[in-house]
């Protein structure tokens, strides 16, 4: 991306599946991560570019709580995890990716899963393509949604 412009702003407006995203709602869209720690880590995102929970109407946390537990649903469904990590890192010293604009991980776990490579040998094991995750999750979040 171009200096300055925002990944999720980009993938909010793009169309297709080079965008990742799997699913998207009224305030909030569904994008697969890039760069995962686990098959299956997607991210919840606020259409509008902001960097808190403060900033957020109600509406947009509504949403952002509700396409959550919808991402679980998926998550749960397509990959059986024996658990699963949720979370938002706010600001850069917390993690953030990407700072400026909000974004809440789903990242399915297994018992004795990999995830200690990336910190142990600063090494990612993940057998699945972003886009294959794309491609496993859209069918049940669209049936999930028509469910609601």
């Amino acid at each position: 991306l171009p200096d300055g412009e925002c990944l999720f702003c980009s993938a909010r407006v793009s169309t297709g599946r080079q965008s990742l995203v799997v699913a998207r709602g009224q305030s909030c869209f569904v994008i697969v991560n890039l760069y995962p720690y686990n098959n299956g880590h997607i991210m919840v995102v606020p259409n509008r570019h902001v960097g808190s929970l403060t900033e957020a109407t109600p509406a947009e946390l509504t949403e952002l709580m509700m396409m959550a537990s919808r991402a679980e649903s998926a998550l749960t469904e397509a990959y059986s995890p024996h658990g699963m990590n949720l979370g938002l890192n706010l600001g850069r010293s917390a993690g953030a990716g990407v700072p400026g604009h909000l974004h809440f991980h789903l990242v399915p776990r297994w018992d004795g899963d990999t995830n200690f490579m990336t910190v142990v040998g600063s090494t990612r094991i993940v057998p699945e393509e972003p886009i294959q995750t794309l491609e496993r999750l859209a069918p049940i979040f669209e049936r999930l949604t028509e469910e609601d």
